[in-house]
Parts: C-alpha cells; structure tokens; sequence
C-alpha cells in the first residue's frame, strides 16, 4: 500500500514539474514574441525619420556607371565647375600634386585599422580621383549626404568616413602647393599691383565695401613696405 502510494506521489511529481516546464516555455515564448514585436515597432518608427539610403536603393558599384564617373570621363570644364567649382586642369593638378599619393599610402582611420599599416586600396569604394570629388562636392554646395550617395553610390558611414580623410589630406596638400599659399608682398610694385585689382573689384561689386574692407593704397603699401625692411 505505501509503495502504491509512493508511485501515485512521484507520479503527481512529475506531472506537476511537466506543468511548470510548460508554464515556463509558453512565458519565454511569450516574452520572445513581445521583445521582437517591440523591436518591429522600434524599426518602423526609425523608418519614417530615417534620410539616408541604404544599399540595396544604391547602385550596385560604386566604381562602375555612378554619376561621378560619368562626369568624370566627361572630363567637361563647365560640369566640373558646375558640380565642383574647379575646372579639369585643377581637379588633376591637386590630384597630382600630392592627394593621390596620400590617399593611397594612408590607411583610413578607423578603430579596427592600425595607423602605420598598409592600405588595402582594393577594399576601397573609390580611389584617390572618387575622393577628391566627394570632397569638392561638399565643399562647394549645400549638397545632403543622401545626394552624395546618390552620386558616388556610398553607404552613410562611407560617406562620413571618407569625407573626414578627404578633407585633412586635401588640406595638407595645398599646404603645400605654391598657388595656395599667402604670401607678404615682396615689394611695393606688387602692392600697387593687388591696390589696383582691389580698385577694380570694388568698382565693379560696390557692395564688397558695406563689410568694412579698407581700400589699400599704394601710399598704405610704401609704408608697410618700409616698416617691414
């Protein structure tokens, strides 16, 4: 009798330790089902507020048939003003003169990258001309992020990355380019020289006045010119 007994009390044991398993798996199950259905909703409020693109609404390379590579090969003065306010002489210049070099031996700066590695140029979504453009894009309009995916088919991350680099490497290179440099006049000649465009310019945009610039006159550079000597 209390064998029997004992079986029937392990029985209930066991079905009670069942009910409570399965107790247990509907509240995960359930918990599971709230935690995605609020990550949903999470998702869905993002994407009313969300102004960038991502991948799949860009094209596929952005080395291949992108609008900059088209106005690239176009290789079109008044294109490459319009979109960049340089001409093709210059964006080459700049692109010789020292950007093109540093975009190829600098690694991008990121936290997963050390900063005396190696570049691995073919990782990258656009070389050293792709770059340069994305900067002067940005720098001559009031161009949105989601534009210059558009135009260079980047992702936002890429866009920000790469305009960062762009930016101190363009400007250590026309630190030290020649044309970029502002100089002291060398001698009274060359003052009277830059008085008499200033003369001109004034004449021509009267309004440049009204900021408070002063005319220079060559009386004014004789004097400069002799204090400095």
């Amino acid at each position: 009798m209390s064998r029997r007994r004992t079986l029937l009390d392990d029985s209930s044991d066991e079905e009670y330790n069942e009910e409570l398993d399965d107790i247990a798996h509907i509240a995960a199950a359930v918990l599971t089902a709230s935690a995605e259905e609020a990550r949903l909703r999470r998702a869905e409020a993002r994407l009313h507020n969300r102004r960038y693109l991502c991948r799949p609404q860009l094209l596929p390379n952005p080395r291949e048939s992108t609008p900059w590579q088209a106005l690239y090969h176009s290789q079109n003065d008044r294109a490459f003003i319009t979109t960049m306010g340089i001409d093709c002489a210059t964006f080459q210049y700049i692109l010789d003169s020292g950007f093109a070099h540093r975009w190829n031996t600098t690694p991008i700066p990121r936290p997963d990258v050390h900063a005396t590695g190696e570049p691995r140029l073919g990782r990258r979504s656009l070389d050293a001309a792709g770059a340069l453009s994305l900067v002067y894009h940005y720098l001559t309009s009031a161009m949105s992020d989601t534009a210059l995916q558009q135009i260079f088919a980047l992702v936002p991350a890429t866009v920000a990355r790469y305009r960062s680099f762009g930016l101190r490497i363009l400007r250590d290179t026309l630190r030290q380019l020649p044309e970029a440099q502002v100089l002291w006049w060398s001698s009274v000649r060359e003052c009277e020289e830059d008085a008499e465009l200033i003369r001109m310019i004034r004449n021509w945009r009267t309004q440049l006045t009204t900021g408070g610039c002063m005319a220079i006159t060559p009386a004014a550079c004789s004097c400069s010119h002799r204090k400095g000597s």
